[in-house]
């Protein structure tokens, strides 16, 4: 449990200067009073922004997939023979000494990024596993078709609560085989999408980011 702590404690401190990075990046973006035109025409504009979040985010996960994940002995309890950290990774790491899956070490960190912030990301797909993970407004509904269709980012503004963000979806590609065996051995997936049976480089689903573009 040693290597999970650390590795949650590292997260927490990443995503709470990663936070204060975007903050101050976005009070930039909006520092032009009016709507949302001239708010894209002075300072940083909040695609900018977004695509800035989105690389971090990406490449941190990227990151523990393959060096961390990619490198335990287990895999859901399966051997893996190039496998060189003493740990399993598993989506029950709660209750072993197993460390999480990488979908689950990002969950972690968006719930951090929520607590005190109205910037907020997160994972969405239409074969969720999770039921929270499912597109659930019209808006990512619309954008998770989009990106499934055409492998790209689909960017957007919106008004959520009487709010105003600016959104984008970025295309989540499977880009390690744990995250292809994870998902195709699943036993809610292959119970909800027998056919569906995911290779790599993939679109498994997509990356909400959602800019606040008021009361920054």
């Amino acid at each position: 449990m040693n290597l999970t702590r650390k590795w949650l404690g590292n997260l927490r401190s990443r995503t709470l200067a990663f936070l204060a990075l975007a903050a101050a990046i976005c009070f930039t973006a909006v520092a032009c009073s009016g709507g949302a035109e001239s708010q894209s025409t002075g300072g940083v504009k909040p695609e900018l922004v977004a695509d800035y979040i989105h690389t971090a985010l990406a490449s941190d996960r990227t990151a523990y997939t393959k060096h961390v994940v990619n490198r335990a002995k287990k895999l859901e309890g399966k051997p893996k023979e190039d496998g060189v950290l003493e740990v399993e990774a598993t989506e029950g790491w709660e209750n072993s000494n197993g460390i999480p899956l990488p979908a689950q070490m990002f969950r972690l960190g968006s719930e951090i990024a929520s607590e005190d912030s109205a910037f907020t990301y997160n994972l969405i797909s239409t074969w969720y596993i999770n039921d929270a993970q499912g597109p659930k407004s019209e808006f990512e509904k619309k954008a998770m078709a989009e990106v499934e269709k055409t492998g790209e980012p689909f960017r957007d503004y919106q008004e959520v609560g009487g709010k105003q963000y600016f959104s984008a979806l970025y295309p989540d590609k499977a880009v390690a085989e744990a995250c292809v065996t994870c998902h195709n051995t699943h036993p809610i997936h292959k119970e909800r999408y027998p056919d569906k049976v995911f290779k790599m480089d993939d679109v498994m689903g997509g990356v909400m980011i959602n800019i606040p573009l008021e009361g920054a």
